[in-house]
């Protein structure tokens, strides 16, 4: 509770004990000194409300819950309903105490995510660290980073290596383990060890600047539900003000009805009509929503985008670092005439000049240091693959063309992938898979959305049929698309959005340059923020921190979650306030029935917005 909130909980608790006094000790009769007690208990617990109203009437705003509150009050005083007036107005207090309760605990969880912006940077020099602005930090430099201390930059480690808690970034909170040679990225927390990193990235354009961006800027597109709340709040207060007076003027003008009857009906029904309960709980919701999303790692641009989301009909995948990791690892070795061990090392010595990256990929998994003496004689055949010279044997590696042009009797693989043939002195040595790796999660991604309420999942690629097709049945992907150009993917995606229903919406899921235009031409992008490219990033309505694809599941059960609290909140006020209403200008309803349509429904739906904070992920 901040210094505000508590302040007005001492003036509540003060306020209603002053209120409580009064009846014990029967104010009301005491006449010029009883009506001055009860000013004294209404300007203490109101003077904010009349200060408000006051103020908005000199600059045009006339009418909002702060004037009805006035003048519901100041009318009761008229009347002589001296503990009504002062009970609406404690009883507004109350409400708006809980409501900034609950709106703090929102802010609460965005302030979590706004503490990642690092302080400093340590740059060494002349033996010390000193402390520099990361503004200040430029590529290339190397910066130290302690234990316990925040990642200012995104850089690569070159020296160390450490456990990071990254669930500020990505909502994980199993520590990750980096070691040199790794990338890191800004607003991580350095766990254990020390290291040392060399910048990739100026601060403005690093990951915990352009995370914070987003957040800030998040609330400034608002849903269609928000609007169409705000635009009737326009219409609304002014409408019940006007029926107000119509109220108390047309029985006494009229019908000769006493005016003390119809102008307290009058001043009940302004008191039952503040919609406070609408104008606070439904972008609350929203607001909730958002946060509660940021703490899984998901990051919303805007409540607009929840509410899209949330009528997805269609959702197109990208295969290649999307569904499947994005690098490319051996798979499968299958040896003919010499052992996996020796079918490795020749291919590996024999692509040990290339920079391609088939060439890293057996590399990385050899996991030895290569002995580039063994090599003599090399020669880099362009489409098809290596002829080398190792330990005095001819080796070749490469693909089918490669074997067929050096007439080396070979055989295809039943596997999906990259195919790399090897062939030692002429005689053929078995061949070699490799391929990019579906995500462990991507399956349970797939089948968590059809299970939301998901019609149909599409898979985009630029890979040939076999792979695609592959990877599409292994995930149950209803379509696939194949090598395809990126102008390719937009001119699908366009069919695809044909074929969604008058509300239904597309998404496009993607981590590449080349997903930028599909991700702006969609109904909504989502980008995988871990290790997506920077346009993919900015393109995208929605980031994925962590690059998980089931994270998208939790996202849209997130957005169905707020879109349904925001609108039972819409049901629950208008229902009672359109019932309180008329019971008031019936004559049924009395001020404490007031003060309960107008006070207690903004707490209760306020308390129900702000479960949107917690994320049920079923």
């Amino acid at each position: 509770m901040n210094k505000r909130q508590k302040m007005m909980r001492n003036r509540i608790v003060i306020s209603s004990i002053a209120l409580l006094l009064t009846f014990i000790f029967n104010v009301r009769e005491m006449g010029v000194a009883g009506l001055l007690i009860y000013l004294a208990i209404y300007f203490y617990i109101g003077w904010d409300v009349l200060l408000k109203s006051a103020k908005n009437i000199s600059n045009g705003q006339v009418f909002d819950e702060n004037f009805l509150m006035s003048i519901a009050t100041i009318g009761a005083f008229v009347i002589k309903e001296y503990p009504e007036a002062v009970a609406v107005l404690l009883f507004y207090q109350i409400g708006e105490l809980f409501q900034s309760y609950a709106v703090g605990k929102s802010r609460e969880s965005i302030a979590e995510l706004m503490d990642i912006r690092p302080d400093y940077a340590n740059i060494e020099k002349d033996g010390e660290l000193i402390e520099v602005d990361p503004y200040d930090v430029q590529i290339g430099d190397i910066i130290v980073v302690r234990p316990g201390e925040k990642i200012p930059l995104d850089g690569v480690v070159i020296d160390g290596n450490s456990t990071l808690n990254t669930s500020a970034l990505t909502g994980e909170s199993v520590p990750l383990d980096v070691n040199t040679g790794e990338n890191v990225v800004s607003g991580s927390i350095n766990i254990s060890g020390l290291i040392k990193v060399r910048v990739e990235k100026v601060f403005e354009e690093s990951t915990v600047t352009k995370i914070l961006e987003l957040v800030e800027n998040s609330s400034s597109k608002k849903a269609k539900t928000e609007r169409f709340i705000t635009k009737f709040a326009k219409y609304y207060t002014p409408g019940v003000v006007f029926g107000a007076i119509a109220l108390f003027l047309i029985p006494t003008l009229f019908f000769g009805e006493q005016w003390n009857i119809w102008f307290e009906r009058a001043l009940i029904f302004l008191v039952i009509s503040c919609p406070c309960a609408l104008v606070v709980s439904v972008p609350m919701s929203f607001f909730g929503g958002i946060g509660g999303a940021s703490r899984s790692g998901i990051l919303v641009k805007g409540s607009n985008y929840l509410e899209i989301l949330s009528e997805t009909e269609i959702i197109v995948f990208d295969k290649t670092g999307t569904l499947t990791k994005g690098t490319f690892d051996v798979t499968a070795l299958h040896p003919e005439s010499i052992d996996e061990n020796e079918l490795l090392e020749m291919a590996v010595l024999a692509e040990n000049y290339s920079n391609h990256p088939i060439s890293q990929s057996l590399k990385n998994a050899y996991k030895k240091t290569v002995d580039s003496s063994r090599v003599g004689e090399y020669e880099e055949i362009i489409g098809h693959g290596i002829k080398a010279e190792v330990d005095g044997k001819i080796v070749l590696a490469g693909n089918d063309k490669l074997m067929i042009a050096e007439g080396i009797d070979w055989h295809d693989c039943h596997l999906t992938g990259t195919i790399i043939h090897v062939a030692v002195d002429g005689e053929y040595a078995g061949h070699i898979v490799i391929s990019d790796e579906v995500k462990p999660d991507s399956k349970e991604a797939i089948a968590k959305l059809k299970s939301l309420g998901i019609k149909k999942t599409v898979m985009l690629t630029g890979d040939k049929a076999n792979v695609g097709e592959q990877v599409a049945k292994e995930l149950g992907i209803d379509e696939v698309y194949t090598e395809l150009l990126p102008a390719d993917k937009v001119e699908i995606v366009e069919k695809l959005l044909t074929e969604t229903s008058k509300r239904g919406k597309l998404a496009f899921v993607g981590d590449g340059i080349n997903d930028a235009p599909v991700l702006t031409r969609a109904d909504i992008g989502i980008a995988m923020g871990g290790h997506g490219s920077d346009a993919a990033i900015e393109a995208a309505d929605i980031v994925l921190m962590n690059d998980e694809p089931s994270k998208i599941g939790t996202a849209f059960n997130i957005s169905k979650r707020t879109l349904g609290i925001a609108k039972q909140n819409i049901v629950f006020a208008l229902v009672i306030k359109f019932a309180a209403l008329l019971l008031g200008a019936m004559g049924i309803a009395n001020m404490q029935m007031a003060i309960f349509a107008d006070v207690g429904v903004t707490i209760l739906a306020t308390m129900n917005a702000s479960r949107a904070l917690q994320v049920v992920d079923k």
